[in-house]
């Protein structure tokens, strides 16, 4: 049953993305107050200022009783030199552009009462406009009436977001921290059993955990990876039902992943050693508040999951806790394992990314679809485009598969959403299912520099930075196995040749062997 539930997490948890945002502002004022909005523009069709003092300011007219699909019954004298606001509809956002730059009009406000998308026409429309035009929620105009009246002078500009945020290098931390703490407690874990073992006669003598899954046939590893496909098409299919069921488990597991985690550091720094008995019940004080800080910071992260502005630092933690135990309990018996697992992870990464989307009706992949949930609109609207609610809306539920870090740049801008970078837990336990590989080879070899562990954690980091990289010069999400799997295995695989070690290194050690084989 933990096998399978361990399958059924991991296989919903690989992809990070990003959306190009197109979002703006708009500044209205009446000399006393200010007040910012959200509105939606499509900067390669209407660029706007890049800041509030280079943006021409203009009186706003309320001409929200009309669509303005044509110029009948409106004054040019009322609207020139003016910004215009008009209700969404009818026609086409390029046509009431049109009729307000006939009638003089300066800039185009269109309220929606419903979802905002990024405008655009037809490419022969394109450079028939030349006045700014932009999208803004009805509601907002409504409430900058009762703070203005019809007072009001606005400007509109789009601050520059830049791609290289504080966030990336947040996020960059987090995974690599993450592996190195993996791959050496796994490795510690390792040598405790090998010391065991030796205490006690002998290392063909030791067991594994009771808690500890090994992977060692190359049968096993391809039915685990079918499972996976299996059931990340059920997620897919079944998405409203089952996300409630991912989400309960993670709190469940994350709990537990977050005890083991502080009760390991508690036990090495050998804090809380009290313990009572009630009854013949043996019970320790550490375990106990242990226990219920773990539990605590999973319901609230469990109750509180929708909020945005700060549940992502419970997230985080608990996806560090739940990427660390993963790594120490989940253990590759051999090199050539390893091989076989990260080649047919990244296969079935790509394919999902990549292919899927060739088969969906509405052309998202099935992987975005599920790691990002049903409104994963970035992929909808082919990354250049964005969506933004007209109206307050209840979050859709999305799994907790991902690192969620704001862009710290874009905090204070954020007028329509806080924005995320995200890292899959699945970019950050594959390879560290290698690198805790590497770490416990380096203790059976007894290498006392650890080359194994720290070359493959290297080749991790080098890997993260080449993801981010055509990230940035992209544009676009990167499912990041594509260049964290070649890294690592090429790179362990390297280190293996040159110490003349390869034999050793893709067929595990001797007790390994006979353990996993004895009846």
């Amino acid at each position: 049953m933990e096998r399978t539930i361990r399958i059924f997490i991991l296989s919903v948890i690989f992809l990070a993305s990003q959306i190009n945002c197109q979002e703006a502002i708009l500044h209205i004022s009446n000399g006393e107050t200010d007040r910012e909005y959200c509105i939606v523009h499509n900067h390669s069709w209407t660029p706007l200022s890049q800041t509030l003092d280079s943006a021409s300011q203009f009186p706003l007219v309320n001409m929200t009783s009309t669509l303005l699909c044509n110029g009948s019954g409106v004054s040019p004298d009322v609207v020139k030199g003016k910004a215009l606001v008009v209700m969404r509809g009818d026609c086409t956002f390029s046509q009431k552009a049109l009729v307000a730059q006939s009638l003089g009009a300066t800039t185009l406000l269109i309220a929606s009462n419903r979802t905002l998308i990024t405008p655009s026409a037809n490419e022969s429309e394109y450079a028939k406009v030349r006045i700014p035009l932009a999208l803004m929620r009805y509601r907002d105009f409504l409430e900058a009436q009762q703070v203005f009246g019809e007072d009001m002078q606005v400007k509109l500009y789009a601050p520059p977001h830049s791609k290289i945020d504080p966030s990336i290098a947040v996020m960059l931390l987090i995974a690599i921290v993450t592996i190195v703490l993996g791959g050496y407690w796994s490795g510690e874990c390792e040598r405790d059993r090998m010391n065991g073992g030796a205490e006690q006669g002998g290392g063909g003598d030791r067991k594994a955990d009771s808690g500890e899954l090994f992977l060692y046939s190359p049968l096993k590893v391809v039915f685990f990876v079918a499972l996976m496909c299996g059931m990340l098409v059920l997620m897919y299919f079944f998405y409203n039902i089952l996300v409630y069921v991912i989400i309960a488990i993670f709190c469940l597991a994350s709990a537990s992943a977050l005890f083991s985690c502080l009760d390991a550091v508690m036990e090495k720094i050998g804090c809380g050693t009290l313990r009572f008995s009630v009854r013949n019940w043996n019970f320790s004080v550490r375990s106990l508040i242990l226990a219920a800080v773990c539990i605590s910071i999973a319901v609230i992260w469990g109750v509180y999951r929708n909020e945005d502005r700060w549940i992502w630092i419970l997230q985080d933690l608990l996806g560090i806790a739940f990427c660390l135990n993963f790594m120490k309990t989940i253990s590759l018996s051999n090199f050539k394992i390893c091989v076989i697992l990260l080649s047919l992870l990244l296969v079935y990464d790509v394919f999902f990314v990549f292919i899927t989307p060739f088969f969906t009706k509405n052309g998202v992949s099935i992987m975005v679809q599920v790691a990002l949930g049903p409104d994963a609109s970035g992929e909808k609207t082919q990354g250049n485009m964005v969506e933004v609610p007209a109206e307050p809306q209840t979050p859709s539920e999305k799994l907790p598969v991902v690192m969620r870090v704001p862009r710290f740049l874009a905090w204070a801008q954020n007028l329509c959403g806080m924005q995320f970078s995200i890292l899959g837990y699945g970019d950050i336990i594959v390879p560290g299912l290698l690198v805790a590989y590497c770490s416990r080879f380096d203790v059976w070899i007894n290498s006392s520099r650890k080359i194994y562990f720290v070359s493959c954690c290297i080749a991790y980091l080098l890997g993260m930075i080449m993801t981010f990289a055509v990230m940035l010069l992209s544009g676009m999400g990167q499912p990041a196995l594509l260049y964290l799997v070649p890294f690592t295995l090429i790179t362990s695989a390297v280190v293996a040749g040159c110490r003349g070690e390869m034999r050793q290194f893709w067929a595990g050690t001797t007790y390994e062997r006979e353990e996993l084989t004895a009846p």
